[in-house]
């Protein structure tokens, strides 16, 4: 049995692939987005892929997160469906494919068989789902990348004395060298130059397989895959920076049958090109570029229940790399709510909302739409939550990155619901930018947050064991009660929080308690016992926590 030092797949493998991974898209996201001239020059193919992979790691954090007993099944399959849920653009959703097929294999690996044979026959699995995934292939891509990676990958498994690592070794010299002869496959690559950068995404992700299986780093980028340029349209009208081909890409999923698919396959081939359908057991991700965006939809609605609708305009966003972005002013905070009462106390407040909370945390991709959306010069994100933080960080580089200095992003970390609502409400827009975020920080750090949840399994707490079906109270982000009854635990969780002083508490209701009786009987308890203090309550409509609480 070979060990994690020689190869070997387990959690703390895929846990440090998945961080390694988004940080070397990170590095050559901007390298990859200049690359990018086919199927249509619009220069996001390195963000597309840095985002998905960004969904499957925080899909797989989110899944593991203070779970003891969490195990490789668990995290491989977090994996994939985070992949195909937050891919993105044409890339993203091929890359979403290969990544489910190699997760898919290893979870299904047999006790004994080789390391080094699971992973050339996962790499075998990718190439063949990524191929039967596109409309129509074309060679000079990343399907030809991954391809020659996992023919190399299979010539070495050959070895009955190969290890996994030597496996993507393999695979990843096979697809740097595979990348550097796509110009002579694809027209389109030759005349502008460049390589093909869905192709140069699929080798750093081969390339942080290999350091993460054999501690050794890949060379730095030098030609023929670096300095690459597009070239940029002359003639000046808007016209000419309008690709050859439809004029829209249109991204969706699907809750649909499998039997469905074979038939919207058809009817979307009809409708345009670059026709990509990728999942399974009756969730799909399908990608297309149209000239008509309602039959595209139509064509999904025929199938099954398209949702998370995307339409991207090729001319504007051409405009857009091309750096010809439209004039931002003012200043937006982009709050996370976890309940449709939290998301109306926010917006109330001016705040732009992403819907989130435990189970659905946003995506890198979400939060990035966010911000970049909302057409403001200075954003102030509040995450709201501790395991959301991160990708808050991830979305507003990438933000202020891709704006090239025409947008100031601040995450501001807070942990809880709560004190993001006392952040938001001392939010003043007057203020200077580096003030106003000082001040919305300070009040966030010095609001003490509290909250009551129901266990859902048998666990050991900071307070001790606690049983299915026991009242947890949460202070701090840590279980510090383990109790039996809802409002005897939460007037506890509110005693230690005023412990140590305070003038304001919050009290926000669950859906748990859509009368909001618990949260008025805990109001009056503070009321009697804390005469000095003043309490506002809340309907919040969180799922989880039938009360969260905070005091200032």
């Amino acid at each position: 049995m070979e060990t994690p030092r020689s190869g070997a797949i387990t959690l703390e493998v895929v846990l440090r692939f998945v961080d390694i991974a988004a940080d070397a898209l990170a590095d050559a996201r901007e390298e990859i987005d200049a690359l990018n001239v086919y199927p249509v020059p619009d220069g996001d193919t390195g963000t597309n892929m840095y985002l998905t992979v960004c969904a499957a790691r925080d899909a797989v954090r989110e899944a593991t997160a203070g779970q003891a007993g969490a195990d490789l099944g668990t995290a491989l399959a977090a994996f994939g469906r985070g992949a195909l849920l937050g891919a993105r653009g044409n890339s993203g959703v091929i890359l979403s494919e290969m990544l489910g097929a190699i997760v898919r294999r290893i979870a299904a690996a047999e006790p004994g068989e080789r390391n080094a044979h699971v992973m050339a026959d996962a790499l075998r699995r990718a190439t063949e789902a990524s191929y039967a995934a596109v409309g129509v292939p074309v060679e000079g891509t990343m399907l030809t990348v991954t391809r020659a990676a996992s023919e190399a990958a299979a010539e070495t498994a050959r070895d009955p004395r190969a290890r996994a690592r030597d496996v993507f070794a393999a695979a990843a010299a096979a697809a740097r060298e595979a990348l550097a002869h796509t110009p002579e496959q694809l027209p389109a690559l030759r005349a502008a130059g460049v390589v093909d950068a869905g192709g140069r995404g699929v080798s750093v992700i081969l390339d942080a397989a290999e350091t993460v299986l054999t501690g050794r780093r890949p060379a730095p980028v030098t030609e023929p895959f670096g300095s690459h340029h597009i070239p940029v349209p002359t003639g000046g009208s808007s016209g000419d920076l309008t690709p050859d081909g439809p004029a829209y890409e249109v991204m969706y999923l699907l809750d649909a049958d499998d039997a469905a698919i074979p038939v919207l396959r058809r009817a979307l081939s009809g409708l345009g090109d670059s026709l990509v359908v990728v999942g399974g057991d009756g969730l799909w991700n399908v990608h297309v570029h149209v000239d008509d965006v309602g039959a595209a939809i139509e064509a999904g609605i025929a199938a099954g229940r398209p949702h998370r609708v995307r339409v991207t305009h090729f001319a504007e966003q051409i405009q857009a790399a091309r750096g010809r972005t439209a004039a931002r002013d003012g200043r937006c905070v982009v709050a996370v709510a976890a309940g449709p009462g939290l998301a109306a106390l926010f917006e109330a407040a001016g705040a732009v909302v992403v819907h989130g909370g435990p189970g659905h945390r946003p995506s890198t991709g979400q939060l990035l739409e966010a911000i970049t959306a909302c057409g403001a010069a200075e954003v102030i994100v509040l995450p709201n939550d501790h395991d959301s933080v991160r990708v808050a960080q991830v979305a507003a580089s990438t933000a202020e990155a891709d704006a090239d200095g025409a947008i100031r992003v601040a995450v501001i970390p807070t942990q809880a619901q709560v004190t993001g609502l006392a952040a938001v409400a001392v939010h003043e827009p007057g203020r200077s930018f580096d003030q106003d975020v000082l001040e919305m920080t300070a009040t966030a750090r010095h609001a003490r947050q509290g909250a009551v949840t129901v266990a859902a399994r048998q666990a050991m707490t900071m307070a001790g064991p606690c049983e299915p079906g026991d009242v947890l109270g949460v202070i701090a982000g840590d279980f510090a009660i383990v109790g039996e009854e809802l409002y005897a635990v939460a007037t506890d969780v509110l005693d230690r929080l005023l412990g140590g002083g305070g003038e304001l508490v919050t009290i926000v209701a669950g859906a748990d308690d859509p009368e909001g009786s618990l949260a008025t009987r805990c109001a009056a308890y503070v009321e009697q016992h804390h005469p000095a203090v003043d309490v506002v309550v809340y309907d919040g409509g969180q799922q989880r926590y039938p009360l969260l609480m905070s005091v200032e």
